[in-house]
């Protein structure tokens, strides 16, 4: 048995506004910021479990504030009885009486919620030897439901919906393993595509990044037309007509706006418009859709919950779906968007990028190709170049894909040198 004897939390943030990394319309100077949380066993081999909210700043300390009002729930609990039962632990973190007064299950509270929920995920597959998407992957359909929390959700999917989409796919599961580990999961890059960066930066990291084996390109919109139609232009000029574009606006719109800003833009051939407006404007996302189509829309970077989720695929406003691994309640509550997904046949590219999220974002791709989606059509996990060297495990990419991480666990531990260097206030980096 190995019970969970605490936790720590630290706030760490990286400077990364000084050179216009993650630049946007909506956030023009971010320092990707991580709220770290670590819970501690009573293992003799020093076992534990990494988790952390993703934050781009002021109010990194608030979410390891929440953090410390929803991890003493697991303080006491062993890794047996949680695993035991998944969606009941979710609940269980999700349905405290006085927290959810906060909530429910959206803002600093359920991200906080995220990253004890992903750290619990660390520890079982670091308990097992395994990585998360292969532990994931090695479970039956039914253990998979019964991971799953599907109050608010069932008038879209049942548990039973959800198990058939699991049995339907897992004869086949390890041929998309075997494929998986030779050739990796497709991505596509942000990395050239800063609002912030200057026109030949621009050219220069569009032709580095296309070198590197990137098919599709998302460049950031939303701040001046003129600035949009010059950046497309230059892009297209770059990637040429058959690799795929892909827009971002960073919830900057309102809806006329996106409609009339898309007009203007849609000679450039994107693929989709991610963001277009506030994440929660459900009917909003349902009218850009139907305007601007052939064009998708995409969203879910800052989609509280599978609720929002629900609601934009039942409207028709999602045609992309962007999971993201630290916004929706950990591994538990992505496996109900993904499967969501499934039942609406919405392909699903995660959202990345920041401090941590490609790290967590490569198993929950792989896990919703081999277990749930089991196609590559319009599948891509985004990528961006920054602040990998600071995990243990460090992603690997070949020819733009990202290959299947083989260490146990869910790739989220940080070096203690760069917890130390960047921690808030008081590291060195911010001296």
């Amino acid at each position: 048995m190995t019970a969970i004897t605490g936790f720590s939390v630290r706030d760490v943030r990286f400077p990364t506004s000084r050179h216009l990394d993650g630049s946007d319309a909506m956030n023009p100077d971010p320092d990707y910021s991580a709220a770290v949380v670590v819970l501690e066993t009573d293992s003799r081999d020093g076992l534990a479990g990494h988790g952390m909210a993703f934050t781009i700043g002021r109010g990194n300390d608030l979410c390891c504030r929440a953090i410390e009002a929803v991890a003493p729930k697991v303080v006491g609990l062993t890794l047996e009885e949680i695993t035991a039962d998944m969606a009941g632990y979710w609940r269980r973190l999700t349905g405290d009486s006085q927290l959810r007064w906060i909530g429910p299950e959206k803002g600093s509270v359920h991200m906080a919620t995220a990253a004890v929920v992903n750290a619990t995920w660390d520890l079982w597959g670091k308990s097992r030897g395994l990585p998360v998407w292969q532990l994931v992957s090695e479970l039956t359909p039914a253990e998979q439901v019964g991971l799953i929390d599907f109050r608010y959700i069932t008038d879209a999917l049942t548990p039973d919906q959800a198990l058939e989409i699991l049995e339907r796919h897992a004869p086949t599961r390890q041929e998309r393993i075997d494929e998986m580990l030779e050739r990796g999961f497709p991505s596509y890059t942000t990395s050239a595509g800063w609002l912030g960066y200057p026109d030949d930066k621009l050219r220069r990291l569009c032709r580095e990044m296309g070198e590197r084996g990137w098919t599709h390109f998302k460049i950031k919109v939303g701040a001046s037309l003129e600035d949009d139609i010059r950046r497309c232009r230059i892009v297209r000029e770059e990637i040429g007509p058959d690799r795929r574009l892909m827009l971002d606006a960073n919830q900057v719109w309102d809806v006329p706006d996106a409609i009339t800003w898309m007009e203007s833009l849609a000679e450039f051939d994107p693929w989709f418009i991610e963001e277009p407006t506030s994440p929660d404007d459900i009917l909003g996302y349902a009218a850009i859709a139907r305007a601007v189509a052939p064009i998708k829309v995409a969203g879910g970077e800052a989609c509280q919950n599978r609720v929002t989720f629900k609601q934009l695929m039942q409207s028709g406003g999602l045609g992309v779906c962007q999971i993201d691994s630290c916004r929706l309640g950990g591994v538990n509550e992505v496996l109900a968007v993904q499967l969501l997904a499934a039942q609406f046949d919405i392909p699903v590219c995660p959202h990345a990028g920041g401090v941590g999220l490609c790290e967590h974002v490569q198993h929950l791709a792989l896990i919703d190709y081999i277990c749930i989606g089991a196609s590559l059509e319009d599948r891509l996990a985004e990528y961006s170049d920054h602040l990998h060297e600071h995990f243990i495990d460090e992603i690997v990419m070949r020819d733009g894909c990202y290959m299947p991480p083989q260490a146990a666990g869910y790739s989220t531990e940080m070096k203690p040198e760069s917890l130390d260097e960047f921690e808030f206030p008081d590291g060195p980096a911010w001296q």
